[in-house]
């Protein structure tokens, strides 16, 4: 298949470890160990340590990546440049199986990509095996790191340890992007994906995704919606952008009608909207997160 097929995950970005990991082990998420990065900074270049790192929240369907600095003298993989910008959801990876057909396709649309981007890391910490992957980035996105995955290691990814959370979340169901030019952003999102667009309710744009997920769960593969910043207060209330375009927040289905969420929650400054309850950026590291019952 040369087309996207599922919202693999989003991002979030910090130089503040330790403050964003347990934010969202206090929202209730079991969390992958710390573990190191290393990649080829192009193509054509052997795999080298980066300063990244990052733990993981594992879902049924997707999942949330928390990436942080952790080595400033080694090559940052771009994430320094995210953070000048706001610290915040700054990744949005749409999933794919074959990364030459869709290399290939990309290509074709005049979009210049040198080549498959590479990366890796261990799952458990030094020493152990190699999460690997394939990545096909849109070059220069103002969105962030935008870009198709393929999992070339998933079981190593899902395990079932990692994929039990206090608070049920089991499924990564809708990223959110704010730009001052949706319709731009709409259409690059659409040639990477190689899918077609709808309109979206709040007067923009969404991107569907047709599944199935890595992990081969039924269903569809989610959707990322693309609105102007005139929809944000309607969508998540309260929430203002510090930069545009600005990846705003994210939805995540329970599998308890959110009922081990919200005893999680007490205390927080929830705000109810429809269908679910979201924790607002300052609570959860930069992007809004919307708990929706399912």
């Amino acid at each position: 298949m040369s087309t996207a097929t599922c919202l693999d995950h989003i991002g979030l970005c910090t130089a503040e470890p330790d403050k964003l990991w347990s934010t969202y082990e206090r929202l209730g998420f079991t969390l992958t160990p710390p573990n190191r990065q290393s990649g080829k900074r192009r193509p054509d270049l052997p795999v080298e340590p980066f300063g990244t790192g990052n733990r993981c929240a594992m879902l049924k369907a997707g999942y949330i990546e928390l990436l942080v600095l952790i080595d400033p003298a080694l090559p940052d993989n771009g994430l320094q440049r995210f953070l000048d910008r706001y610290v915040g959801m700054h990744i949005l990876a749409l999933g794919m199986e074959e990364e030459e057909a869709n290399l290939a396709r990309l290509r074709r649309a005049g979009i210049e990509i040198p080549g498959v981007a590479w990366l890796e890391r261990p799952v458990d910490g030094p020493g152990s095996a190699l999460a690997k992957f394939a990545r096909l980035p849109l070059p220069d996105a103002p969105e962030g790191r935008v870009q198709l995955i393929r999992h070339l290691t998933p079981e190593l990814m899902w395990q079932t340890g990692w994929m039990t959370h206090a608070n049920r979340a089991e499924r990564l169901e809708e990223a959110i992007l704010v730009s001052d030019a949706p319709a731009e952003a709409a259409a690059r999102l659409s040639r990477l994906a190689g899918l077609p667009l709808t309109p979206d309710p709040l007067g923009g744009f969404r991107l569907t995704l047709p599944g199935p997920w890595a992990t081969g769960p039924d269903g569809d593969g989610g959707c990322v919606r693309i609105i102007g910043p005139e929809a944000l207060p309607a969508l998540l209330p309260g929430v203002e952008a510090p930069a545009l375009p600005f990846l705003a927040g994210f939805v995540l289905r329970t599998g308890d009608g959110n009922a081990a969420v919200r005893k999680i929650l007490e205390g927080l400054p929830v705000v109810e909207v429809a269908g679910g309850l979201m924790v607002p950026p300052e609570a959860a590291g930069g992007a809004a997160l919307v708990f929706k019952a399912g």
